[in-house]
């Protein structure tokens, strides 16, 4: 289809409508945090500004929710309101869904449904949810995307430009222009849905020999850049555990553990938004849990075989204090301009985030001591202040996605109050690892499933 005919492309008319949207409705997100940054703000408060981006819908919200995740890049009590989109974004109506429907399968799009449910099971940032039935009477799980997303993607990146350029200046412990550059990215492949498809085959293939976790299937047929159609897959949420018996929390989280190690250890691959609405716990016919489904593959990060090596090269300098191995795998990971001070306190948040994969025990995450909101915040408010005091540090931009998952994984272990042993778990993983030989599995993989080239 040429570009002129695309009724969904890039268009300066819609980006500008986007601007004057946001600018009202938000009240200039960008301004206004950066202005509360300052301790200046009047007027409205972080719940105001939620409900306003809830409201607008589209990339504004996924990329609130990103930022809302890098230590001190929104006041906290901001990105505590912002983390809350991800689940509450108020749905679109049912005339709304049956036009996007005919524009996406044809006028007569029912016809290869048995039946479809109007109202979306849920809502979040890109598009919503539908249950529906095949006509064989397979259960499925429609994700249609909202209108607009294209020309919405660029007006809200420019909108988290301005945001990040206004931390850089007034904070400069952190430059952000490579964080910027990665979620923008990343936000950019989560519409399509094409490439979402191809991103389930690539976790249906890479966990094929992890029974505890379920990837849905894709019905190609019933699929397009705008709309995916996936097998629904039974379960209950994983909060409905939190009482649960230690044993059956704890077979929980080792399921959760492996969906996120496995892929990244064997094949250099991380499903980059562990936020609870992406999880349900399947169970069995005495309701006992079997393991995770893994819901949402809009956010997938693959890495160069070479990060995946410095991050078990750091793992193993942090465990034997060898300063030259965790010297090298900064390097790897590519941090530059590495000096003994910047060493020491990026090492702070490397033992925070690798802590408790490195004794030999049955343990809590965090020593169980904090709640899941807390998680990382105090070491995060350390480090940020350590680097305050060395003037702007770049963060490589595969660091971004690697923390920020990696952080999510650890909240949902703290929801869990999980105490397992998490070192005996992750050496399981990286047994016997070798760069060339996540290099070949990867290709092989991504090969599978499309997605070379």
């Amino acid at each position: 289809m040429s570009r002129f005919n695309d009724p969904e492309r890039n268009r300066l008319s819609r980006r500008l409508s986007r601007y004057a949207r946001v600018g009202a409705g938000a009240g200039g997100v960008a301004a206004r945090m950066g202005v509360r940054a300052l301790g200046a703000l009047s007027g409205g408060g972080p719940a105001d500004l939620a409900r306003a981006l809830g409201g607008l819908k589209g990339p504004l919200m996924k990329v609130a929710q990103l930022v809302a995740t890098i230590p001190d890049a929104v006041p906290p009590e901001y990105a505590a309101e912002l983390m809350k989109l991800q689940s509450e974004a108020p749905p679109m109506g049912g005339a709304f869904v049956m036009r996007r429907m005919a524009s996406e399968l044809g006028p007569d799009w029912r016809q290869k449904f048995k039946s479809f449910d109007l109202d979306p099971s849920n809502a979040a940032s890109l598009g919503q949810v539908h249950r529906a039935i095949a006509p064989d009477g397979t259960r499925l799980a429609c994700k249609l995307q909202y209108p607009e997303m294209k020309s919405a993607v660029e007006a809200d990146l420019a909108q988290l430009k301005i945001l990040l350029g206004l931390h850089r200046r007034m904070d400069g412990a952190i430059d952000t222009t490579e964080i910027a550059k990665e979620i923008g990215d990343r936000v950019r492949e989560e519409l399509d849905y094409v490439r979402e498809a191809r991103h389930a085959a690539l976790y249906a293939d890479m966990l094929s020999d992890v029974p505890e976790v379920r990837v849905p299937k894709v019905w190609p047929e019933l699929s397009t850049g705008r709309l995916l159609t996936q097998t629904w897959l039974e379960g209950r949420k994983l909060l409905d555990f939190k009482s649960a018996p230690q044993a059956t929390r704890n077979r929980i989280a080792a399921a959760m553990f492996r969906a996120w190690w496995h892929p990244f250890a064997h094949y250099g691959v991380i499903h980059g938004d562990p936020h609870l609405g992406n999880y349900t716990v399947f169970t069995d016919e005495a309701g006992a849990p079997g393991g995770i489904n893994l819901l949402d593959y809009g956010c997938v990060r693959i890495f160069p075989p070479s990060f995946v090596e410095g991050v078990v090269e750091l793992y193993h300098g942090l465990r034997t204090e060898d300063r030259a191995r965790i010297v090298g795998a900064y390097e790897q990971w590519g941090f530059k301009g590495l000096t003994n001070q910047l060493i020491d306190i990026l090492n702070v948040w490397a033992r925070f985030i690798y802590g408790p994969l490195l004794a030999d025990k049955v343990q809590a995450i965090a020593g169980g001591s904090i709640s899941p909101a807390e998680y990382g915040r105090r070491q995060a408010f350390e480090v940020h202040s350590a680097l305050k005091r060395l003037g702007p540090v770049v963060v490589p931009r595969e660091f971004v996605f690697m923390d920020r998952a990696a952080i999510g994984l650890g909240g949902v272990f703290l929801h869990l109050r999980a105490e397992m042993n998490f070192y005996r778990l992750f050496n399981a993983e990286i047994d016997g690892f070798s760069e060339q030989v996540v290099r070949e599995r990867q290709a092989a993989a991504l090969a599978r499933a499309g997605l070379t080239g």
